[in-house]
């Protein structure tokens, strides 16, 4: 087991290097794709702004840190309808299931799909629409594994298959996340500050290619027209690899009443650094109210000084959950979080979950 420990913590370290070497670069951005990778799809988790990846717990922790997937003691399913952007008309449509694997380790899969609608195609012959209209799909799926080595440390790792796509173009690649959580103490009285690291889309690269990017030409010779069939040649891109550290302490206020506050810092491969605060209220287990604050580090002396992400400022979220019958361990629960943006009117995100 400890062997297994060193083995997980060294690869974390390994592959972060490149993420901590090339990040927060402004100069960069641009040069990375696949951003809804970047995404917390889950209605819950995302109420924090995205300083809970020392805390975050079950399915959620697929998007977040790996590490808390070991927390599931029997199975858990969560669905989770996000409407991103309002305004936009884009939908994000989210899946999760998590399955206990012996006696220490957990199993789960994750599916992510966003939808853009109906978009009108246009043509050089018809550059103002009426030739129809098309649909892109963006889904990722991830498989992931976590096991905790010790009441205190827990740790795993998920490939992710991520698929980009129109009707005729099309780019795939697959990406990497590693987790670690660190809880302090050997009960559950003393469980009351955490630790937690995490690398996510570390990967290949993608490219697009497909019909879409062909097209026929006419050469008009002396003698005849001649047809060529060219194909246009797309650059390849990164994903947007990231490393986040996060910290949050527990506070017992009475018997049935906590109070926990959280921090967390993301260095960015190919966007600014972010920095996130949260705090949650909870009532037993039964009633949870969270709020958060994002922000990015901003370089006075680089060309681009505005806001260059979505995920940055306020966020809020609740949850209400209940037993299912008389047994304590079977819960559900249904949670409701808010994310302020910059442009369009903010992200509304509703899920439920259940606690098998």
């Amino acid at each position: 087991m400890k062997k297994l420990l060193k083995y997980i913590a060294n690869i974390t370290m390994i592959l972060s290097v490149p993420a901590i070497v090339l990040a927060g670069n402004e100069d960069r951005v641009g040069q990375s794709g696949a951003h809804e990778l970047l995404i917390n799809p889950w209605a819950q988790s995302s109420g924090w702004g995205g300083s809970n990846s020392a805390l975050v717990r079950g399915v959620e922790s697929m998007s977040s840190n790996i590490g808390g997937l070991s927390f599931v003691r029997g199975t858990e399913v969560a669905f989770s309808h996000n409407n991103w952007l309002k305004g936009s008309d884009i939908k994000i449509e989210s899946f999760g299931l998590a399955v206990k694997s012996g006696e220490s380790g957990t199993i789960g899969i994750s599916v992510m799909s966003m939808n853009f609608g109906e978009i009108e195609r246009t043509t050089e012959d018809q550059p103002d629409g009426g030739a129809g209209t098309y649909k892109p799909q963006f889904i990722n799926i991830g498989i992931g594994y976590s096991k905790a080595f010790s009441n205190s440390i827990h740790g795993g790792m998920l490939l992710r298959i991520v698929s980009e796509s129109l009707s005729d173009v099309k780019a795939t690649g697959v990406a990497v996340d590693a987790g670690i959580q660190y809880v302090t103490g050997f009960n559950e009285a003393k469980d009351n500050l955490k630790f937690g690291i995490s690398l996510r889309n570390v990967g290949t690269p993608m490219k697009y290619s497909g019909e879409g990017l062909t097209y026929r030409n006419q050469t008009v010779g002396s003698a005849q027209t001649i047809n060529v069939l060219q194909e246009q040649r797309t650059e390849n891109f990164e994903m947007p690899s990231l490393i986040n550290i996060g910290v949050s302490y527990d506070l017992k206020l009475a018997a049935d009443h906590r109070l926990t506050p959280a921090v967390s810092f993301t260095s960015n491969s190919f966007i600014r650094d972010q920095f996130a605060l949260g705090l949650e209220y909870g009532f037993r287990s039964l009633f949870m109210l969270r709020v958060g604050y994002t922000v990015d580090k901003k370089d006075k002396n680089a060309i681009i000084t505005d806001e260059i992400s979505s995920l940055i400022g306020p966020s809020a979220g609740v949850t209400v959950q209940a037993p299912l019958g008389k047994s304590k361990t079977k819960t559900i629960g249904i949670d409701y979080s808010y994310r302020s943006t910059k442009t369009f009117d903010g992200t509304h995100s509703i899920g439920i979950k259940l606690g098998l």
